[in-house]
């Protein structure tokens, strides 16, 4: 039986799974997903696009894959502006699926964009079907880069959507991921190590949430009695109520990461950009790395052994051979909690004061500690924005179910915590979902501010207004890193919140600290019913947060 391409893709997208996809138009495939029934979000911008099939991707931990289309072809300008969130995607090793229009034969060098080049340089895999009969094949392929090995975004460019070809010459059928088990003698050694060590310390990354191993990793940590730090964007994988919990950020885990002589890492690449920690003195310390695969091995830091594996399988593996070398009673445990207590409540005190300040204008961080007053802290989602929000809540704010925080970085494009908060909803419509932003990211979340409101997406803007981009402008201790270009109209000059009561979204501006909590109860009511909300907290500008442990390569 004769199909053609846009069509085959839109019933094997429903074959996969595939719930919605999200979109700007024009994409040739979207007309044959409108007929099969696919439903289309429709973003205002092609990196929006982008970015809510990123963050669906992450916010379920790769157990669902978000898909978009974008316009492709000779004059690919949605590709274009597509690209910035394509490599935040590829950076932060996020597997969601681009569809765009490929270059017909024939038609290439027209433009300067090489887009085959540029894309391969942000994706695991760019396909390119160039005969209609392969259509099959490719999405086969790319569901299957999609849910096996290490994430990351896959692009397909579809030169001839109107193309036909026999749907029964290869009919289509779902892919499953696969995963591999670690070696048993490189899982004996690791626990040698760990056994044997004196500080022994657990570093945990975004490959534990998505191999759904969070579970397998405190199960860890309580046999070898071993403190926990996580990366940014793996916040929450370990429960952050836990008494072996260090932190993400601050003095306390620069603490444990200087006086360890042991790191334990699971699921983290180790690299150490701007929004992870170095390794102190990393020569002296014996480094295990359990990743899924080779690439990061001996990158920037010397890995004295290697765990090759899916982390969960990993992760059992290593607690099984504590469990049997101890008779299951694990490692002796110490002073080890009692420690952990200590430092953390020395780490986080400067912090907790804050969020308790009865200041005006506002302290950021009373918002944040009356965010935890409000939301269910296992039935929520909070998310950030570039910057200060980024550094502030992501210190201080307590996480204890895995993505009920989704940290990001590297490349970070403003606005990002918008399509968070929106993908958070969309997968899990009983959460609570709060996106915290300040002057800058508000700005680029603006246009995009009508979607959740025509989704009927219950969600929660939370912008810390402080007319400044804080972190780059003067603060208490001193001029600030670039203090000619911080400054922009503040809530003084404009009411944000008037102008977003005009989208439809329920706002209201907050000016008193004993405000925060009831606005933010009243903007999940309005959440109930399916209206998003948007709350103007009028904030000082606190340029205070956690660090990370430096190094000598990245920081």
């Amino acid at each position: 039986m004769s199909i053609d391409v846009a069509t085959s893709i839109a019933r094997i997208l429903k074959q996969e799974g595939v719930e919605w996809v999200s979109t700007f138009p024009v994409c040739r495939v979207n007309n044959a997903l409108g007929r099969e029934g696919v439903p289309m979000i429709m973003m205002r911008d092609d990196r929006y696009a982008v970015a809510l099939a990123d963050a669906y991707s992450r916010v379920t931990g790769g157990d669902r894959i978000g898909v978009c289309t974008v316009q492709g072809g000779v004059n690919g300008a949605g590709l274009q502006y597509s690209f910035p969130g394509l490599a935040q995607a590829f950076e932060d090793n996020s597997p969601m699926l681009c569809i765009t229009d490929g270059i017909p034969a024939g038609s290439t060098e027209n433009t300067m964009f090489d887009v085959t080049t540029a894309l391969k340089t942000i994706t695991k895999w760019f396909g390119y079907v160039d005969r209609p009969e392969r259509t099959p094949e490719f999405l086969r392929r790319a569901f299957s880069m999609l849910r096996s090995g290490r994430p990351g975004p896959v692009v397909l460019a579809i030169p001839n959507a109107a193309g036909v070809y026999d749907e029964t010459a290869d009919p289509y059928f779902p892919v499953r991921g696969y995963k591999s088990a670690p070696d048993p003698s490189d899982v004996a050694r690791a626990i040698d190590l760990m056994m044997d060590a004196a500080n022994p310390l657990i570093y945990a990354g975004e490959g534990v949430i998505y191999a759904g191993a969070s579970e397998e990793l405190v199960g860890l940590a309580e046999l070898l009695n071993a403190p926990v730090i996580t990366t940014l964007k793996a916040k929450g994988t370990f429960p952050e109520n836990h008494p072996l919990f260090v932190g993400v950020r601050g003095e306390h885990p620069i603490a444990y990461l200087n006086k360890s002589d042991v790191i334990l890492t699971v699921g983290s690449s180790l690299s150490p950009g701007r929004f992870t920690h170095g390794i102190p003195n990393a020569a002296g310390k014996t480094i295990i790395q359990c990743n899924l695969d080779d690439l990061h091995l001996n990158r920037i830091f010397p890995t004295h052994h290697a765990v090759l594996g899916d982390a969960r399988f990993t992760l059992r593996a290593l607690a099984d051979e504590v469990s049997r070398r101890t008779d299951g009673a694990g490692r002796a445990a110490g002073n080890v909690v009692a420690e952990v207590r200590e430092t953390r409540d020395a780490g986080l005190a400067e912090y907790r004061e804050a969020m308790a300040s009865s200041d005006t204008p506002i302290n950021p961080y009373r918002v944040f500690g009356d965010m935890m007053k409000v939301l269910d802290p296992y039935n929520s989602f909070v998310t950030h924005d570039s910057g200060n929000t980024r550094d502030q809540l992501s210190t201080v704010y307590d996480t204890l179910i895995p993505r009920g925080f989704l940290g990001w970085g590297n490349i970070s494009t403003l606005g990002f915590g918008l399509a968070g908060a929106m993908a958070a909803k969309l997968a899990y419509p009983e959460r609570q979902a709060v996106a915290v932003t300040g002057d800058a990211g508000m700005g680029y979340m603006l246009g995009n501010l009508e979607v959740p409101v025509r989704q009927q997406l219950g969600i929660t803007v939370a912008h810390v207004a402080n007319g400044g981009f804080a972190g780059y402008g003067p603060g208490f201790w001193g001029d600030g890193h670039d203090p000619y270009t911080h400054q922009v109209m503040g809530p003084e000059d404009v009411n944000m919140s008037r102008a977003v009561a005009e989208l439809g979204l329920y706002t209201e501006r907050v000016t008193e600290p004993s405000d925060v909590v009831p606005a933010l109860e009243r903007a999940m009511a309005a959440n109930g019913t399916g209206q998003p909300a948007y709350l103007e907290f009028i904030c000082s500008q606190y340029p205070r947060y956690g660090g990370f442990a430096p190094s000598s390569i990245a920081h």
